[in-house]
């Protein structure tokens, strides 16, 4: 399907309203129509003094007598009068032109707009639906150039397209029918510069495609670079590398200049090449006009009204021409958004998918094996029995699968061979939300929001009373800090927690935990990043948070797991060796050696 029928789909349930919009635009064109007529008649009847020998067509005879016998008193249409009454039918029909444009642009834009915030949200939801597997492979940064900037292109096509080129082919069929009637020669010969037209717009036609998909990219790399910078902004300034970090951006700036530059210039060639085309054909036009006045094929009048027809012929073919390059341009944003609508999600439900309410927390690991692509291998053969309640410590070194062991239980990946089974169930056999929403995560780097404690707390359970909130918070030993802050649990937490410590950051994510009270719980180095002292206060709120609950923390800190029920040691994505801490000491293995060096400890 190509984009701008893609795009048209969009637009499907405003269907009414275009309706209502193309009836505004048809009288607004026709109204536009009308102006040059009421000069022309003072042209050629009025100021020659040919008075009688104007004969208005008969639907317009009887509202002139009216006017007229309305002004004077009198049946007769003098001339004067009849300058005031064109004067004031030109007033009249540039009011009502005004009102109608006014009113077609108005309901097309709120149409535009309408469509721009729903393909916004569909991609925002099919960004937040797809897996980690894709989110992994991009910058978060270019998916949200593409919500925020890219989708833009839906109301271009729109606006510009679609609305556009109906206005100008209505605008254009009107205006060569009444310039026919009034010179056929005259008009032909305008139109004369149409192939040359055509020929322009298709030569630069692909150049401004592919020059605006440049930009759109070059633009999404600037946003990248500044959000990067900015988001470390504390890392950059500990190691002195401002002058670096903005020469980076310098030349990622640089580069959309280029574009951006590369851009203007194609599009002021075309300009200029149009536009002189234009003029030709206006200057024709001029020269053989003049010769059929002199003839008295035609009256000056007519020249004036086909000289302003002409410039009402060619400014739809003008407007026609930069739209034709604005859609060229937006094509390469809406591609950009749909080729994210068409990315399926690799960890789907199955047709055959259940809800369920609760679990009693066993699962299985079966022949496991896992792999971003066929070159990079994480996981491989992975066979593990976990019983409910049961709390089991994965340890290994940096890249050895922990956290992407971790990460197959809520289905963020599924396996590339084997299958997870959750009471003796296969997770493709349960539906996402409900699987998530019997288990609890607590990360390295807990993710806040930059809204409220409260709302940070209470995320994975919105519904939650203030009092659960609170009581979440004092088993995970927060309350005290929270009471301090200077609007409690009213207080916001800045970006990504930024007004906390680590500590601090650390304890509300426990909280967060607490309050889902999941009966599968996964922990992915929770205490890591924190001083010892902290660490041990840390650990004895995890200790209470693990209880009656399946437990799986990946952590490089034996001694803080030495003692759980068992321990299971990846290398290079393999089972190691497994068992409890004192046993695997006792057979000498690879846990023996890293437990006698304390290098995980």
């Amino acid at each position: 399907m190509s984009i701008y029928r893609r795009v048209l789909e969009y637009y499907r349930s405003f269907s009414a309203g275009t309706l209502i919009g193309i009836a505004f635009s048809l009288a607004s064109i026709g109204l536009n129509l009308l102006k040059p007529w009421p000069f022309k008649v003072i042209v050629d009847y009025i100021l020659p003094g040919r008075l009688s020998d104007f004969h208005p067509p008969s639907i317009f005879q009887r509202t002139l007598q009216f006017a007229d016998a309305a002004l004077t008193k009198s049946d007769q249409l003098s001339s004067t009068h009849l300058i005031a009454l064109l004067c004031l039918a030109l007033v009249l029909i540039q009011v009502l032109w005004g009102l109608c444009n006014f009113a077609s642009n108005y309901v097309f834009v709120k149409i535009g707009l309408q469509a721009l915030l729903k393909l916004r949200t569909d991609l925002y939801s099919h960004l937040q639906r797809l897996s980690l597997k894709f989110h992994d492979t991009r910058r978060s940064s270019d998916s949200s150039f593409r919500v925020a900037y890219d989708s833009q292109a839906i109301q271009t096509i729109y606006n510009k397209g679609f609305t556009g080129i109906f206005g100008s082919v209505i605008t254009l069929i009107g205006t060569f029918a009444i310039m026919v009637r009034l010179d056929w020669q005259l008009t032909l010969l305008s139109l004369a510069i149409v192939p040359l037209l055509i020929v322009t717009i298709y030569f630069f036609a692909s150049r401004i495609r592919r020059e605006s998909t440049w930009i759109q990219e070059q633009e999404s790399a600037v946003l990248a670079q500044a959000q990067e910078g900015l988001s470390s902004i504390r890392v950059v300034h500990a190691f002195g590398r401002e002058g670096f970090e903005v020469s980076q951006f310098h030349q990622q700036a640089r580069g959309s200049l280029q574009a951006n530059l590369r851009l203007t210039l194609t599009t002021m060639k075309s300009a200029l090449l149009i536009s002189t085309l234009m003029v030709l054909g206006t200057a024709a036009m001029y020269y053989l006009g003049t010769l059929h006045v002199l003839a008295g094929t035609l009256s000056l009048g007519s020249l004036l009204v086909f000289s302003a027809y002409l410039l009402m012929l060619y400014q739809p073919l003008e407007s026609l021409t930069y739209t034709a390059w604005a859609m060229e341009g937006a094509t390469a944003g809406a591609r950009r958004c749909f080729e994210v609508l068409d990315r399926q999600d690799d960890v789907t439900d199955s047709p055959s998918a259940i809800e369920i309410e609760k679990t009693d927390g066993a699962i299985s690991f079966q022949s496991v094996s896992f792999g971003y692509n066929s070159a990079r291998q994480v996981l491989q053969e992975i066979n593990l029995e976990i019983a409910p309640n049961q709390i089991i410590a994965l340890v290994g070194g940096t890249g050895a699968g922990k956290s992407t062991l971790l990460s197959m239980v809520p289905r963020f990946y599924d396996p590339t061979h084997g299958r997870l089974m959750l009471d003796c169930r296969d997770l493709r056999q349960i539906t996402k939300k409900c699987l998530r929403a019997q288990i609890a995560i607590v990360l390295q780097d807990t993710l806040l929001f930059s809204t409220s404690v409260r709302e940070n707390i209470a995320y994975g359970r919105a519904e939650a009373t203030d009092e659960e909130i609170r009581e979440a918070a004092q088993r995970a030993q927060a309350d005290q800090f929270i009471s301090q802050l200077p609007h409690g649990y009213e207080s916001l937490v800045g970006e990504r927690g930024s007004h906390l410590s680590v500590g601090q950051r650390q304890r509300i994510g426990i909280a967060r935990a607490f309050l889902k009270n999941a009966p599968i719980l996964l922990l992915d180095e929770p205490t890591s990043a924190l001083d010892p002292a902290t660490e041990a206060a840390i650990m004895e709120t995890i200790k209470e948070l693990m209880h009656d609950r399946t437990t799986l923390i990946a952590t490089h800190r034996i001694a803080t797991i030495h003692t759980v029920d068992q321990i299971v040691v990846l290398d290079r994505g393999r089972i190691a060796e497994q068992g409890r801490g004192p046993d695997l000491v006792t057979r000498g293995g690879v846990y023996a050696k890293l437990y006698a060096s304390g290098k995980f400890a």
